[in-house]
């Protein structure tokens, strides 16, 4: 039977395995750094695969989309199962999986091949959110678990601009495969590292998976996420299919509720997912990231290489303008938002984030007729600090420390798949506001400054729904 804490934390968390913590943190970071690498070394090399595999840009980017579409259903069910059998053994199985997927994906000779890699690839979906319930597991005090989830989520936002920059030099000197080689390696280290010097722990009360409900919400997840990327398409979207998936998805959903109200192991009990913990924390994830994915990782790089409207920088140097000073500036703030979060508290602390967010962005497409790089530079190192190193990393915090302590995996998967559909929303969305209101002039930056609108508006309901997220008193300290 699973005791529980004074301060309802379970037992488990309360007494730890006596692990050295800055052990057990450099395994962690070894597996966030492989999951990163997955998820962002490539996007550099994406024209090289076209290239060599002799393939559209919408074929490589389908493969992009398989990888994140994988990520966000294995998300869903793999924390879970590492409650039952054990964090360590499902980690260990994750990366392995991992390094496998690349190496389909360096070998490859075809687009289907690439795409079988890294759905492959795709099973470290949940590598972070398993990797702070582990670290939960090892740390109780509030505030220096607030400084290592920081630590180690600030990883999930970019490693400082270096992995994109390490694909493009690696695919233009090495070829394409060489990226996915590169990612093996780090994945068949982090799975060493995480075989061997992470402490094995389990949720006491989990003793069986509930795989019929795993399959309802799969299906149901899938579909909307399948339908979201094919509305992305917008003109060429096929919308009698885009209906089709919907309507999937909301009776698979309604199925997976009847079948957690019968069993007597529910992957989510339906309490729970009454709970303003899950679905605040869940809606406010799913805004942040519509509001503001699109921008920072679409619409501005965007800006910074069109020769008419924007700056006209080339791929590498919008990169050194935009995405890596705000991955740097993320990847610093992160530590110190998570203490702060454990100090004046987790809800706090997002709101801030998302507020210091909504006026960065708003500043931004109020100026972009200016056409100044160092606004540009200005702007993307602010987002890389409100969002990337405030919001982004309380919001994974909150998964954990809200999630309901009989079912600690519960919450981190669902926000996982949040971030995920909020990503895909994001693109689909702001994109089609952008394309709307783009004019007749091509040197007027009209539709890029709708589609930021768009996403100003969106991080404000975000602002709104973070008020409905309840206080996680046990993680946060009174001092």
């Amino acid at each position: 039977m699973n005791t529980l804490t004074t301060d309802g934390r379970p037992a488990e968390a309360a007494t730890g395995s006596g692990v050295r913590i800055s052990v057990l943190v450099i395994a962690l970071l070894a597996a966030c750094f492989a999951f990163q690498l997955n998820a962002s070394m490539l996007s550099p090399a994406l024209t090289s695969i076209q290239d060599t595999l002799g393939a559209s840009s919408a074929e490589i980017g389908l493969t992009q989309t398989a990888f994140f579409t994988s990520a966000a259903l294995f998300s869903l069910f793999l924390p879970r199962l590492g409650d039952v059998i054990g964090r360590r053994k499902v980690l260990v199985g994750m990366l392995g999986l991992m390094a496998v997927g690349c190496v389909v994906a360096a070998l490859a000779t075809s687009v289907p091949m690439l795409f079988v890699g890294r759905i492959i690839q795709g099973a470290s979906g949940p590598v972070v959110p398993l990797c702070l319930i582990m670290l939960r597991v090892e740390v109780t005090e509030p505030k220096r678990y607030g400084t290592l989830l920081g630590v180690i989520t600030a990883v999930n936002g970019g490693i400082a601009g270096v992995d994109s920059l390490a694909g493009g030099y690696l695919a233009d000197h090495h070829g394409f495969q060489s990226v996915f080689w590169a990612m093996a390696v780090v994945a068949a280290v982090a799975t060493a590292l995480i075989a061997t010097l992470t402490p094995e722990s389990k949720a006491p009360e989990a003793t069986r998976m509930d795989w019929p409900g795993v399959a309802f919400l799969v299906v149901s997840i899938g579909a909307l996420l399948i339908a979201l990327n094919e509305a992305g398409k917008l003109a060429a979207a096929d919308w009698s299919l885009i209906a089709v998936l919907l309507v999937v998805a909301v009776a698979a959903f309604a199925a997976f509720w009847r079948t957690e109200n019968a069993s007597g192991h529910p992957l989510v009990a339906t309490r729970h997912l009454k709970q303003r913990g899950t679905w605040a924390t869940l809606l406010t994830t799913v805004l942040t990231m519509t509001g503001v994915f699109a921008v920072m990782n679409g619409l501005i790089p965007a800006f910074a290489q069109d020769s008419q409207a924007g700056l006209g920088m080339s791929a590498e140097q919008s990169a050194w303008w935009t995405l890596t000073p705000y991955a740097l500036a993320g990847l610093a703030m992160g530590p110190l938002a998570g203490r702060l979060a454990a100090t004046f508290g987790y809800r706090r602390v997002l709101r801030c984030g998302l507020v210091g967010s909504v006026a960065t962005v708003a500043l931004l497409f109020l100026t972009l007729g200016s056409h100044s790089r160092l606004l540009l530079l200005a702007a993307s190192l602010l987002v890389g600090i409100a969002y990337a190193g405030v919001a982004n990393i309380v919001l994974n915090g909150l998964g954990i420390v809200l999630s309901p302590r009989e079912n600690p995996g519960f919450l981190p998967g669902l926000n996982a798949g949040a971030f995920n559909l909020g990503a895909g929303l994001s693109f689909a969305l702001l994109y089609a506001v952008k394309t709307a209101c783009d004019p007749a002039d091509a040197t007027s930056p009209a539709g890029y400054t709708a589609g930021m609108i768009a996403g100003v508006v969106i991080m404000a309901l975000a602002i709104a729904t973070s008020f409905l997220i309840p206080k996680p008193v046990a993680a946060e300290t009174t001092a």
